[in-house]
């Protein structure tokens, strides 16, 4: 069953600073959330609720609820910038 994923406000300004090549492969992850939301390489955060996902340089940081079949994006980030 396909999830529904959501990106917060904050998470949509922080991909209108991403541009190019970075953009398509960061999108291309984000899209594939949905069919599977714990993809291989993803990382449980123990800090905060959530899981991380890489692509590139940056960072996919969201949280899942399997109740109701949802993957909210609340960053996505340089890595440098994502864990300050």
């Amino acid at each position: 069953m396909k999830y529904c994923v959501k990106i917060i406000p904050k998470a949509e300004k922080d991909l209108d600073a991403v541009s190019g090549h970075e953009f398509d492969a960061i999108k291309k992850k984000i899209l594939a959330l949905s069919d599977n939301p714990r993809p291989f390489g993803c990382k449980k955060l123990t800090a905060d609720e959530g899981y991380r996902l890489r692509s590139g340089d940056f960072r996919i940081v969201y949280r899942i609820d399997d109740q109701v079949k949802e993957v909210v994006i609340y960053r996505v980030k340089h890595r440098k910038e994502v864990y300050r």
